[in-house]
This record gives structure tokens, C-alpha cells and sequence, in this order.
């Protein structure tokens, strides 16, 4: 827990605010949960809204005067705030309420530091924008975020909608001859997976199209990435921002210009 006297960094606040929201989701992992229908196939459970709650009170306590943006309550604080918070408490929510455990909890001061947690590994991975690290169990355990495409595992995202498509779909990329003579698909249906590329356990993510840059979703990853030093682009191979350009974060230029090469744009890095 935290007061609002203890003097924390932006980096701490991320750190506490994902462990708060990971703890719950940890706690009540296995239970029969309520389900919140959005529709489309879409739901929050009450974890979601537990979690997001549990992230809200540390950000609050820390910086009071910020704006958090979740993606069960929507935009809150003041509307003239200067700084604000995007947090997605469960992402793999779907995961979660079948009884997988492949999910993370991401928080990231927008344009700012960032943490991704994961609720069963305990370790939260760290950005503060110039620098990446993953702390294991106390602050003083942590190393530093090695992305290398070894193990030649790449994550493609599968969950419609297809915003790109017919131009792209990311389904259609594991069909290129290139894709299985260089790499082995994995779907984890969560942006853990964009941690697992800044530490070196993936090769690259792959996502179809939209504005991923100020996602509640993809943010935190997108910024771990970023800190960790790999390439990460829309699926033009521009920037990742406004217009259908999706993402493709890998683990090196190489991994990156080979994947653009099937995906069909410029291998741009940006």
C-alpha cells in the first residue's frame, strides 16, 4: 500500500498501480465471476472492475491531481488535467474467465512511464522511457530487458474486428510461405506478449489496424517496447498513430524488415 505522503516516481506509481490491479486478479483467479456484456462478444467480468478499482485507489492516493482513463470507467478526474493515466486491468479477460491464465495488467502514464504486470509470474515489467526492466519480487530484483528474436516465436493477434482488411488481416499473414520458413506462430490473445518481445521471449507481435498509440490495450507494451529497443511500427511500416496502421513490434530491424516484407510495406522504422 501506499500514502499520499511517500514521495514515488512516476515509474513506482505504474509499478504499485499494475501490482494493486495484478493482486486482485491473482486473488480471484478460479471463482465463478459476473459478466458485464459490451457487446460484439466483448465482456468485463467483476475482476475487471475490481482491479481497475484497485489501480484507481494507488493512482489517486499518489497523484491526485491526474486524469485516469480506464477501460471499464472511462475518463475521470479533472477535464483540464495535464497528465493522465491509461489503464486496461485484465487484458485477456476472455482468458481469464475460461481459466487460463495468460493475461496482464497494463498501466502507463500516457507518454510517460509505464508497468505491465503479470498476476501469476509476479513479475511487472518497467519503462521509463528511456530504460526497460522486469522486477521479479522486491525493487532491488530487477534486470535489465533484452529483446532478441531467438527463439523465433511470433504472437499474431486473431480478434476480429479486421479494421485493415481486405488490404491486411493479420490471420492472412500466417499463410505466407515466408511466415513458416522463419518463424512459429503463437495467439495469446493478450498484450503480455508485447512484454514477452521486450524481454526476449517472443521474436514480435503482430496486430491488425487502428490507433493502437493511445490504447488502454496496447499503450503500456508499445512503451515497454519502445524503452527495451525494438522496432516498432504501424503495419506501413510508419509510425504506430491515427489511421488503420495496427502495430508490429520485433525484436530487431531484421525481424522487422522480414515481417514487413510478407505483411507487404516498406519496413519503415519509426
Amino acid at each position: 500500500m501506499i500514502d499520499a505522503s511517500m514521495k514515488l516516481t512516476d515509474t513506482e506509481v505504474a509499478a504499485a498501480a499494475a501490482l494493486a490491479g495484478a493482486e486482485v486478479v491473482r486473488v480471484r483467479y478460479g471463482r465463478l465471476h459476473s459478466r458485464i456484456e459490451k457487446g460484439a462478444g466483448d465482456f468485463a467480468t467483476d475482476a475487471d472492475l475490481a482491479a481497475e478499482e484497485a489501480i484507481l485507489d494507488v493512482i489517486r492516493t499518489a497523484r491526485p491531481g491526474d486524469a485516469v482513463h480506464g477501460e471499464e470507467g472511462g475518463r475521470q478526474g479533472a477535464a483540464d488535467a495535464e497528465r493522465e493515466w491509461l489503464v486496461d486491468p485484465l487484458c485477456g479477460t476472455l482468458n481469464y474467465a475460461t481459466g487460463s491464465q495468460l493475461v496482464a495488467v497494463n498501466v502507463v502514464l500516457r507518454n510517460g512511464p509505464a508497468a505491465v504486470a503479470d498476476p501469476f509470474s509476479g513479475e511487472v515489467f518497467l519503462a521509463d522511457g528511456k530504460t526497460a526492466r522486469v522486477r521479479s519480487g522486491m525493487p532491488g530484483e530487477e534486470r535489465p530487458l533484452a529483446p532478441t528474436a531467438d527463439t523465433r516465436l511470433v504472437d499474431v493477434n486473431l480478434d476480429p474486428p479486421f479494421p485493415s482488411a481486405p488490404g491486411f488481416r493479420a490471420v492472412d499473414l500466417l499463410a505466407h510461405p515466408g511466415f513458416g520458413e522463419n518463424f512459429r506462430p503463437r495467439v495469446v490473445s493478450t498484450t503480455l506478449a508485447l512484454a514477452w518481445v521486450a524481454a526476449g521471449r517472443r521474436a514480435a507481435y503482430v496486430t491488425d489496424g487502428g490507433d493502437l498509440s493511445g490504447s488502454v490495450h496496447f499503450a503500456a507494451g508499445i512503451a515497454l517496447c519502445r524503452a527495451a529497443g525494438c522496432v516498432v511500427t504501424g503495419i506501413d511500416g510508419g509510425p504506430v498513430g491515427p489511421g488503420d496502421r495496427g502495430l508490429v513490434a520485433a525484436a530487431d530491424a531484421g525481424t522487422h524488415e522480414l515481417l514487413m516484407s510478407m505483411i507487404g510495406g516498406r519496413g519503415r522504422t519509426g
